[in-house]
């Protein structure tokens, strides 16, 4: 939908604020309905009461819930991974691995999107070396024959961008240097390091995943020995503690404005610390909202995560499109005044298009009360 293809309204009734978000008529909720996620047309409802406050919820619509950190067994190969989530244009698994991959990887399905949610270690890939730790993004373009080295356990959210690529948001007003300066996307080096992994001698497996199926090619020797490259195609290592995200202090903006990958049918997100809003009559939570148009998922990386209630680092909640949701109840007496200056959360979010399929190894590890953490009666 191109920006000015929906239907022209301009209205408004009875008792309601002039700024979405702000000076809410004394005692109500807001809600927004809105389409494109947030970049289309929307409207804001002032309820009475929260716009969650079922005593019931019954049906497939009803939002989910994941512990990641009780899926079970550490994996040589990312292939071998759990699927939490898939569609037609991603899918997102969580992998576990402790020692350095006995085979290379490579997806030939599309690019890859690597978050490391725990440990550190190396990345050998076509490209060089370049080293990893907890909080990283790691981008593999399509193709690209990879293996991790961990030097700790590692825990590693896995978002394929499936028969596309990834690409950076337009930024708009802001430029090309908010958020993070792409001179942060640090790229792989063929240093001593790499060259040392280039003559391990022996057989080496490239596991190719094509279509969801392994193929294996065999080599007899390590096929990761080009001795240069250049171009504008690599591999990208980015933190998110070098993100800066966009504040307002007197608005609460959307999810959207923290975007960080784009893919054709979906978004990756990242929540990072930053300041309250200060203005009085701002709202210093999400807002309630449909999301009529996305599947929302939210994979919490670390921190205190302030509108969410019994939720810790390494889950995942997955709220389907058109679910109502918004902070849990818990987190409304915060709805205006927060006892702190600024949030301290980090958490991926990815929206997709088209809806999302739960994957067996997520449904084992499924809270199935979560549904009832915004009941109020």
């Amino acid at each position: 939908m191109a920006k000015g293809d929906w239907i022209p309204v301009r209205g408004a009734q009875g008792s309601h604020s002039r700024q979405a978000h702000a000076d809410m008529p004394d005692g109500t909720y807001e809600r927004e309905i809105s389409k494109e996620g947030f970049f289309g047309p929307a409207a804001f409802l002032h309820h009475r009461r929260p716009p969650t406050g079922w005593t019931r919820f019954e049906g497939p619509l009803r939002p989910r819930a994941f512990d990641l950190n009780r899926l079970k067994g550490a994996q040589a190969s990312p292939w071998g991974a759990a699927v939490v989530l898939h569609n037609k244009a991603t899918e997102v698994r969580f992998w576990k691995i402790v020692e350095a991959m006995p085979a290379l990887a490579r997806n030939a399905d599309g690019d890859q999107l690597l978050f490391v949610h725990q440990g550190r270690g190396d990345l050998f890939c076509d490209y060089g070396r370049i080293a990893y730790e907890t909080g990283d993004y790691l981008y593999l373009p399509r193709g690209t024959m990879w293996r991790l080295a961990p030097s700790e356990p590692c825990a590693i959210l896995m978002i394929e961008a499936t028969n596309t690529h990834y690409r950076l948001p337009d930024r708009g007003l802001m430029g090309g240097h908010a958020q993070f300066d792409p001179a942060m996307l640090d790229t792989p080096q063929m240093d001593t390091v790499f060259r040392a992994h280039q003559d391990e001698p022996g057989e080496v497996r490239v596991e190719i995943k094509k279509r969801s199926q392994v193929s294996v090619a065999t080599y007899p020797y390590n096929p990761l020995d080009a001795v240069g490259w250049h171009g504008d195609l690599a591999p990208v290592r980015l933190n998110v503690r070098h993100i800066r995200p966009v504040v307002s202090h007197r608005y609460h903006l959307p999810p959207s404005v923290h975007s960080t990958f784009l893919s054709d049918r979906f978004v990756v997100c990242t929540f990072a610390p930053r300041p309250f809003e200060t203005d009085p009559g701002a709202l210093k939570v999400p807002f309630f909202h449909n999301n009529d148009d996305f599947d929302e998922v939210l994979f919490y990386h670390a921190g205190d995560f302030f509108s969410r209630d019994h939720i810790e680092a390494g889950m995942m909640t997955f709220h389907p499109s058109g679910f109502t949701h918004g902070p849990h109840p818990k987190a409304l007496k915060s709805m205006l005044v927060q006892p702190k200056v600024a949030t301290d959360e980090y958490a991926v979010m990815i929206d997709t298009r088209d809806p999302l399929e739960v994957g067996d190894a997520a449904s084992a590890v499924e809270n199935p009360a979560y549904v009832d953490s915004w009941q109020t009666g």
